[in-house]
């Protein structure tokens, strides 16, 4: 409990600090007129998210009815600390899958390094890497041999997307990231997430 927490007034400083640099960069651009119109350096964000989610779980042993995917939905805020490098804060509900009797569903808060590359003042590739706590809870039918329970703990994320600005605020995504979770028997696997979504700069 008390770890839980620890880790939430920590990931409450890291949004606060976020907020923070993401008005001072405002500031600082205001008035900066030699600007492009899409993009500028630096500055901050917030999003939301939509998509699929592909868990790469075993089945256990017999026939069962297994899923291997279901609707997934983030949010994210982040702060570009310069024209290409930045933090970000994010929590996924990565859905519930029916597997072995039962079913598996998961949840996380990831803190990423991000990156991008503008290629033009309105499109810019992205990047990130981090680290995501996850929160898994696994149901199954006693014969399976799958492992059940609540488990949590870190592992690492990855992603990759496009952003295209369509006005000086607003853009959308299409990304696509991959998540180590922790699951019941402390096993560790990947669920990846292709999704679509909406961002907000200021």
């Amino acid at each position: 409990m008390h770890k839980t927490l620890r880790l939430t007034a920590g990931l409450l400083a890291v949004a606060a600090s976020f907020t923070l640099v993401g008005v001072a960069q405002a500031q600082s651009t205001s008035n900066n007129t030699n600007a492009a119109p899409y993009y500028r350096a630096g500055g901050s964000y917030f999003d939301f998210n939509a998509g699929k989610s592909d868990y790469s779980l075993s089945d256990g042993v017999g026939i069962w009815d297994k899923d291997d995917s279901d609707n997934a939905y983030s949010a994210h805020i982040g702060s570009y600390f310069n024209e290409n490098v930045g933090m970000e804060l994010g929590y996924t509900d990565f859905g519930q899958i029916s597997r072995a009797g039962g079913s598996t569903k998961a949840r996380g808060i990831s803190l990423s390094l991000v990156g991008k590359f503008p290629v033009s003042p309105s499109f810019n590739l992205l990047g990130k890497i981090g680290t995501t706590y996850s929160d898994t809870d696994t149901s199954a039918n006693g014969f399976s041999g799958i492992q059940t329970g609540s488990e949590h703990g870190f592992g690492v994320n990855y992603g990759v997307g496009a952003e295209y600005a369509f006005t000086p605020k607003w853009s959308i995504l299409l990304q696509y990231e991959s998540h180590d979770l922790k699951f019941a028997g402390d096993n560790k696997e990947r669920v990846d997430v292709t999704s679509l979504g909406v961002r907000y700069s200021y």
